[in-house]
Order: structure tokens, then C-alpha cells, then sequence
């Protein structure tokens, strides 16, 4: 599953981990990505969305039990 959220296009931020010897190794930190069912041009679809975009209010969801 791709780390990129489909409504704002938020994606992975790359930098070090620094141990306490100060070595430096990469890394990434991955936005919280939920495969999620939403109403999209009046269809359910499965779309890759993140947490804040939830939050936000930027997605519609399907009422319980439609089918999709």
C-alpha cells in the first residue's frame, strides 16, 4: 500500500535517526494512511486517505449498510 493520501496528497517525510552515539542512519516517517469507503461522484470506492483528511471533514462517508 502506497503511503500517499488520494485527497491532499500528503506522502512520507525522509530524514535521520541519530542515536544516542550520534550515528545517523535514514529513515522515514509514513502519514497515517486508512483505506477507507467513501461516496465519490455518488459511488462508493475504496480510496487511500489520511487521518487528518478525516478529521478535516474533506471526505463523505456511505451510510451504514449500503452496499460498495
Amino acid at each position: 500500500m502506497a503511503a500517499v493520501c488520494e485527497i491532499c496528497g500528503k506522502g512520507p517525510w525522509y530524514g535521520k535517526q541519530v542515536s544516542h552515539s550520534h550515528r545517523r542512519s535514514s529513515r522515514r516517517w509514513n502519514p497515517n494512511i486508512q483505506r477507507l469507503r467513501v461516496l465519490k461522484d455518488g459511488r462508493v470506492q475504496r480510496v487511500d486517505v489520511c487521518t487528518s483528511c478525516v478529521k478535516a471533514g474533506k471526505i463523505q462517508r456511505p451510510p451504514v449498510g449500503s452496499g460498495g
